[in-house]
């Protein structure tokens, strides 16, 4: 087997304390796409994967999950940046298994949208750059800058929410360079237009658990198209 291996090979839970750690009729094993994951486990390719669902498929929960067991904070950073604001993360993470990959190296990082402020204040108490001072989506931007520029795994919750259309386009860059350098990125999206990266792996989430698709097959992008086609089609219903 060669040393060329991505930072993280499968995700997995071991049957033995499963039952303890995940009750069946419990958040999260009730959703869908994380009973597949605990259930069947879950091969990361190398490279970009997507998940792609509508909200409360389990798409971050996943990600978030896996963020947490490879050692990075729940709530946004690095392996040597943990801080806490609100507990709020799953017992998935503490469960899940990840079979590293030969040779490959242990730096990651987590960018989670809706913690980032969080982690701007952390960095601010060490020295870091004041990204308080900056709009939303330029913090983003110096964050992907700076620290999506090594290999390791990267973990991303939703990072188109801060970034404009033309921003978003340039994250696909980032994530390209990434790529490039021998990094592997796990991020959960809702843009259309991060999934159409090209040789990503996209895997959509809803009510089956986890399935593989092409960009062109997702209902995201099915949505998009008829929207922008015809929005009335879609207003009428929300604003009769």
């Amino acid at each position: 087997m060669g040393l060329d291996q991505p930072p993280v090979v499968r995700v997995s839970v071991p049957r033995e304390g499963r039952a303890e750690k995940l009750p069946l009729r419990q958040w999260p094993m009730t959703v869908p796409a994380v009973e597949h994951v605990v259930r069947r486990g879950l091969d990361l390719a190398p490279g970009v994967t997507f998940l792609v669902g509508e909200n409360g498929s389990g798409k971050s929960t996943i990600v978030e999950a896996v963020a947490e067991a490879y050692g990075l904070s729940p709530e946004g950073g690095t392996r040597n940046s943990h801080h806490s604001t609100r507990v709020t993360e799953s017992p998935l993470g503490a469960a899940l298994t990840l079979q590293r990959g030969l040779g490959a190296g242990r730096w990651g990082f987590f960018l989670r949208a809706e913690t980032m402020h969080g982690w701007y204040t952390h960095q601010e108490q060490y020295g870091g750059p004041s990204l308080h001072e900056m709009s939303h989506g330029e913090s983003f931007l110096e964050v992907l800058r700076t620290r999506f520029d090594s290999p390791g795994f990267y973990c991303l919750d939703e990072p188109e929410a801060a970034l404009s259309f033309s921003s978003t386009l340039g994250l696909v860059g980032v994530l390209d360079d990434v790529v490039a350098r021998g990094g592997q990125v796990l991020c959960a999206t809702h843009s259309p237009v991060l999934a159409a990266m090209p040789g990503a792996t996209i895997l959509e989430v809803g009510p089956w658990g986890l399935r593989q698709a092409r960009w062109e097959e997702l209902e995201l992008v099915e949505h998009w198209r008829a929207y922008l086609a015809d929005p009335r089609r879609y207003l009428r219903h929300v604003l009769d």
